[in-house]
């Protein structure tokens, strides 16, 4: 059995529906309720996965488990070990970890800081562990899709500078090779989309797909601020423009690890976009 933790999100859906798509039988955690139409080998665990106690149930009878920390998880819970010490307890062999380039690239990034605990402890687990790092999420533009809506515009900071953003299916795809294959025990993947793509050049993307001029209007860093302000913690804003306005060379450099695991590249903005289309009509 393999435990899926955020089974509800972009990465943990898509995840969820290629292992059980293998044969796969599944243990679906989320915080969240039981959503309708649960596919058959799937069985739900509503649980907290910030603390042992909350999970251990959700764990019972897996073999791997892949982690994703989630929203306010990300800086708060029972330590990275406490938690692997009981997944290990719990008869979890293999684990794959959800962490971020971020969390290499910027070492002394604070909002960063407990991925880089959990990839630490996951090391020191005794378990077989892959770490996946992931750039920017094509989905991140998701944050558009209202505007787009309503007003064919996107407004985002920074247009022409560019990041080889990736498809969150292409995260849930390798995860799941590294769940059920054998080989990646020890690897740390660095997962980019196949190009740097520029906000300017992701609203042409949109504007193709749509078939109808998408205009892009760009937005001061201190604008770009006060909008994510709304919704992000003030710790995580200044590192987040920091990466989309004066991304590291690393940052901005295309990784070949999609292809070596999945044997195919990494699939491009534009077929992100016009796969998720429904979101921007």
């Amino acid at each position: 059995m393999i435990a899926v933790t955020g089974a509800t999100g972009n990465i943990g859906r898509t995840l969820v529906e290629l292992l059980t798509g293998a044969g796969e039988e599944i243990v679906a955690v989320s915080r969240r309720p039981q959503p309708a139409g649960l596919e058959g080998g799937v069985r739900w665990a509503q649980a907290d996965i910030g603390t042992a106690a909350g999970l251990r149930p959700a764990l019972e009878g897996a073999g791997a488990l892949f982690l994703l920390l989630g929203g306010e998880l990300n800086s708060q819970g029972e330590s990275p070990t406490t938690l692997l010490d009981m997944a290990a307890e719990a008869g979890v062999e293999r684990i794959v970890l959800l962490s971020s380039q971020v969390s290499a690239t910027r070492p002394e990034a604070a909002s960063h800081a407990r991925l880089r605990e959990f990839e630490s402890a996951v090391r020191a687990s005794g378990r077989d562990f892959t770490i996946l790092r992931p750039g920017g999420f094509a989905s991140n533009t998701f944050a558009w899709a209202e505007t787009v809506r309503t007003r064919r515009t996107v407004f985002a900071p920074f247009g022409d500078v560019a990041l080889p953003v990736i498809d969150p299916a292409d995260i849930a795809a390798v995860a799941a090779a590294a769940l059920r294959e054998d080989g990646h025990a020890g690897h740390v993947y660095e997962l980019t989309g196949p190009e740097p793509i520029s906000p300017r050049r992701q609203a042409a993307a949109l504007s193709e797909a749509l078939g109808e001029e998408v205009t892009f209007v760009e937005l001061s860093r201190e604008d770009a601020h006060a909008h994510m302000a709304q919704f992000m913690p003030e710790q995580v804003i200044a590192g987040t423009l920091d990466v989309l306005g004066v991304p590291l060379p690393e940052e901005q450099k295309v990784s070949p690890d999609v292809e070596t695991v999945l044997h195919r590249p990494a699939s491009p903005y534009a077929a992100w976009a016009s796969r998720n289309l429904p979101a921007f009509r």
